[in-house]
């Protein structure tokens, strides 16, 4: 395991020290995954498909939440929700 300290600009930029970014190029993406007080960042391009797919569905599964939470969800029933669901 390899450890490096590094700062946050004024403008919310941080440098990725030297030694940790040799593998990475400029222009490549990175995704930073947030849990609690970790960050994580995962080269975008080593993402297998399905957690593509999955970061894709949690992420329209929180929008869903945040919208019932302010009053905003459609009620409908099971048959036509499994329909929905089929056009995730």
């Amino acid at each position: 395991m390899e450890i490096a300290i590094t700062k946050m600009s004024s403008k919310g930029q941080v440098v990725i020290p030297r030694e940790m970014r040799k593998d990475i190029h400029e222009g490549e993406k990175i995704m930073i995954i947030k849990e609690g007080k970790q960050l994580i960042l995962k080269r975008a391009e080593d993402l297998e498909e399905n957690l593509k797919e999955d970061l894709a569905f949690a992420k329209k599964t929180e929008e869903a939440l945040t919208n019932i939470k302010a009053g905003k969800g459609i009620k409908m029933d099971f048959d036509n929700f499994i329909e929905e669901m089929k056009k995730w």
